[in-house]
């Protein structure tokens, strides 16, 4: 978003987070003077002045040529501002919400309790709101992909200054403990600068674990008892419901963190294994620790409060199970029975955790006990005596099991292909044609074939999975393990090699002819997502895939990709194939009898999936959702979602909502949509045509994308145990193919283009105006969800990206700037033009004001970055890309730029 920036106008509702800002601004300061100087603070005074003037050349000027070392501090510098301003947003989303929570007016759109009316008062009946809740699954998978670039001990700095700031909200606070928390959170900032944000080392995939488990066991575990609370509370007070609903989690959590093989050897059957002990491990540790502050808080003695037969019976039969750790337990407790016993359930998780005699075996054990004790404490007046909290509990191991988050696995057909030549002794296997696969793997299956060769090294690691997914279903539960993801899927010969290799590497019980595993096949590309209807229904039709699917009660997950189908055919052709293709994989799955779930692979970007998830599950196709809704979280997303308590319960009543009423109150079908839908065709091929003539038609593109963006510098980030690029051919010609949509999107992102999330739209809008009328375009962008959604992701794209900036990162690439720029440049007016005129605005996001203002607030410290970012990458390139302080400050940059914009890959 360009333009002259002035003094920024907040409303009075959001003048708490104004002052906020200042305050937080005015600490930063002060921190800098003390740890860099008072000459070094104007200096990044006089930046941000000139740089909310809009004085770019003024800006540059005062930047360029300085040495590497100050570089790097002065990007720090607005890199910690950004994370303060970051953080104050957060916190000022939390404190709306409890201004919401406090008040006697309407409940805040999105929250449960206003879904809930919203579904009463629409007719929805009370035992449609039971069979819904039944049914509802939500899944958010939090996935290992580089993205994230802030260590785990920065984001733990994080979280106690998020909850020093949620401190501050109590008005009953003193000066001196306002002033006290100040000092505290003063200290974590300057602790957090004088700590390195680089890694000393490219993350391993346990790194990327420890990473993912520091959301889940301190952020995801403690919301979820709260969360369900709030559900019920708010379908009771909606439908008038004077019992609570039968309980059963409508949330649940995946991961992809060891088990996402494709593209990355690092990972394989023992990272799997080696993810879920430790995710078990923590999560025992988690257990314990709250069984052992029941075991204090509920100090019932029987002589006041009695207890039933069955609690007296379980603590006999433990006590005599753990002896020390009933002799541990002092004399004067041996007539508090729920605190005895608490302490003898602490002593069996911890056999558990070490797999020793006398452990819980599986969760539903775990679950049995506290059952028990909650029957207990309601037969003897315990309603208000500890109840609530062993309820919590209950929640919390109904939820995570014994294994915190299901891992799912995922690799590559080409790898399958690859393995299945050597074991079936067939060279030509991979170029054979994908029916003639398919009816060979249909042989295997029906005779129960073994495989032809002897295994070896490189085909046993693809086997040693599904060895290691059997032994940890044994070990961790039959929920630790989720769906075989094909990625590159195209035909009905991927899913059934997927089955035979899953016989062949024992996951199949001796003599059983059934596979225990849901095979989900992923469409990815544009064309893959064409032929992807096709492909299901072939596979609903084969009697061997249909027996499968029957053993796994008819259901099956079909995952769609948004990232590569983006980068192959830009973003309105993108969209509109995965839309088709939801609409018609529902099809084929209501011909065949098949109860469906779809899985969104959504990056943290717009241009890879990301955006407004509501609108997203609010504007699918009808029939896509039905009360169930897998999706990954990836990257800054993360933490943008989950960082915070407060955010990640904001995050679940968005999402837990949008999917309520998409799937209660299904879109009514409109008498226009064909005809709208023709004309998305026509946009849609028109972008596409636009894209791919300049980024895969064009071959010296790829030039420009090289030296106009720090695309050289992402490669060489330790951020991520994969590599940047597939494996292949490494010679220029494919290159951008090659590439993965991570860096690809990181890299335009970081040079202020944003290329991906708009590029070709512009034009396709244009003509069908030209073609179908301007009023007839702008009724299908008022009134059709599909496209009015379409055009918020891309206007926010719009309004991140500067083509100001943008320009001064293409005079990098030299004469191609001339080439390309001018091109990209008409392009994005254009689209802007289209997107203002088509909603109606004056200005781009006129009708979102709260971003708005939240890109005003960043573009003063952001632009410095970028300006610095273009001297360092000129002089470093001409240095011959060296290790040296030139590429540390680099990287400072990319890092402090993506916090800017809260946006990677």
């Amino acid at each position: 978003m360009s333009g002259t920036r002035g003094e920024i106008e907040f409303a009075p509702k959001d003048s708490p987070l104004r002052d906020d800002v200042r305050t937080l601004g005015a600490l930063v300061g002060d921190v800098l003077r003390e740890q860099c100087g008072e000459p070094f603070f104007q200096l990044v005074e006089r930046a941000r002045r000139a740089a909310i003037g809009s004085a770019d050349d003024e800006l540059q000027a005062m930047l360029r040529g300085l040495p590497a070392r100050e570089a790097e501090t002065l990007i720090r510098a607005f890199a910690t501002y950004f994370e303060v301003v970051n953080l104050a947003e957060r916190i000022h989303r939390i404190r709306r919400r409890r201004d919401y929570l406090r008040g006697v007016s309407d409940p805040q759109e999105g929250s449960l309790a206003a879904t809930t009316l919203r579904l009463a008062s629409a007719g929805v009946t009370a035992p449609q709101i039971a069979a819904l809740l039944e049914r509802l699954e939500i899944e958010p998978v939090f996935t290992a992909h580089p993205t994230e670039a802030m260590r785990r001990t920065l984001l733990e700095k994080e979280q106690v200054i998020g909850r020093l700031l949620v401190e501050r909200l109590d008005p009953s606070r003193t000066p001196d403990e306002e002033a006290a928390a100040l000092a505290r959170i003063r200290e974590e900032v300057t602790v957090t600068w004088q700590t390195d944000p680089q890694p000393s080392a490219r993350p391993t995939v346990m790194d990327e674990l420890e990473n993912v488990l520091f959301y889940l066991t301190d952020v995801v575990y403690r919301i979820v008892p709260p969360f369900s609370d709030e559900l019920d509370q708010s379908v009771r007070r909606a439908f008038k419901l004077e019992q609570p609903l039968p309980a059963r989690p409508v949330v649940r959590f995946g991961s992809w963190v060891g088990g996402d093989m494709d593209g990355n050897p690092n990972v394989s059957g023992e990272t799997l294994r080696g993810a879920l002990v430790r995710q078990r491990e923590l999560l025992l540790d988690r257990y314990r620790s709250e069984v052992l502050e029941l075991a204090r808080r509920l100090s019932q003695s029987e002589s006041r409060a009695g207890v039933s037969d069955a609690v007296r019976a379980r603590i006999a039969a433990y006590a005599a199970q753990f002896p020390e750790a009933l002799a541990a337990i002092p004399t004067r407790y041996h007539d508090m029975p729920y605190r005895v016993l608490f302490r003898l359930l602490a002593a069996r998780l911890e056999a558990a955790r070490g797999e020793g005699p006398g452990g819980y075996q599986s969760a539903a054990e775990l679950e049995g006990d506290l059952h028990l004790i909650i029957a207990s404490l309601r037969g003897h007046r315990g309603e208000h005596a500890g109840l609530f909290a062993v309820e919590r509990l209950l929640r919390r191991v109904e939820t995570f099991g014994f294994h915190l988050a299901t891992i799912d696995v995922r690799q590559h057909a080409q790898v399958h292909r690859a393995v299945l030549a050597i074991l079936l002794r067939d060279p030509e296997w991979s170029t054979r044609a994908p029916a003639d696969r398919a009816e060979r793997l249909r042989r295997a299956l029906e005779q129960t074939e073994a495989p032809n060769a002897s295994v070896e090294a490189e085909t046993q690691r693809t086997l040693d999975v599904f060895t290691a997914i059997a032994e940890s279903r044994q070990r961790f539960g039959p929920g630790a393990v989720g769906p075989y993801i094909i990625s590159m899927a195209q035909g009905v010969d991927d899913v059934l090699a997927v089955l035979v290799l899953a016989r062949w590497g024992g996951l199949s019980k001796p003599g059983a002819a059934d596979v225990p595993l849901d095979v989900a096949p992923l469409f990815e590309t544009v064309d893959d997502l064409e032929r992807g209807p096709q492909v299901m229904r072939s596979l609903f039709a084969d009697p061997h895939y249909r027996a499968h699917l029957a053993a796994r009660g008819m259901r099956q997950i079909v995952m769609i990709g948004y990232s590569d189908s983006n980068k192959d055919a830009g973003i309105g052709s993108a969209r509109w194939a995965l839309h088709r293709a939801q609409a018609d994989i529902v099809a084929a799955a209501e011909e065949g009898g098949i109860d469906l779930t779809f899985f969104h692979g959504r990056g943290g970007t717009v241009s890879r999936g990301g955006g407004r998830i509501a609108s997203a599950i609010l504007s699918a196709p009808a029939g896509t959702v039905r009360g169930r809704l897998r999706v990954t979280e990836q990257g800054e997303a993360i933490n943008a979602k989950y960082g915070l308590r407060g955010i990640a319960m904001r995050t679940l009543e968005q999402t837990v909502s949008a999917v309520m009423l998409a799937s209660a109150l299904p879109r009514v079908p409109d008498s226009r949509d064909a005809t709208w839908a023709a004309i998305m065709t026509d946009v849609a091929r028109d972008s596409r045509a636009v894209y791919r003539a300049l980024v895969h038609d064009d071959p010296r593109f790829v030039e420009y994308f090289r030296h106009a963006t720090p695309i050289d510098v992402i490669q060489r980030m330790e951020m991520g145990s994969r590599p940047a690029a597939r494996p292949g051919d490494e010679s220029h010609s494919g290159e951008i193919e090659r590439l993965r949509a991570i860096p690809w999107v990181f890299a335009w992102t970081q040079s202020r283009h944003l290329l991906p999330g708009w590029y070709g739209l512009g034009t396709a809008l244009e003509r069908a105006a030209e073609r179908h009328g301007a009023s007839r375009l702008g009724e299908m962008a008022r009134e059709w969800p599909f496209l009015r959604t379409l055009l918020e992701d891309v206007e926010m794209v719009l309004g991140t990206a500067d083509v100001s900036i943008a320009a001064r990162y293409a005079c990098l690439a030299g004469e191609l700037s001339e080439v390309y720029f001018p091109t990209i440049r008409a392009e994005f007016d254009r689209t802007v033009a289209s997107i203002v005129t088509l909603k109606q605005e004056m200005a781009l996001l006129d009708a979102d004001p709260v971003l708005q203002r939240s890109i005003r607030l960043r573009n003063p410290y952001v632009d410095p970055m970028s300006l610095l970012q273009i001297d360092l990458l000129e002089r470093w390139r001409a240095e011959g890309r060296p290790e040296n302080d030139t590429f540390r400050a680099l990287l400072a940059s990319v890092r402090g730029i993506a916090q800017g914009l809260q946006s990677t890959g």
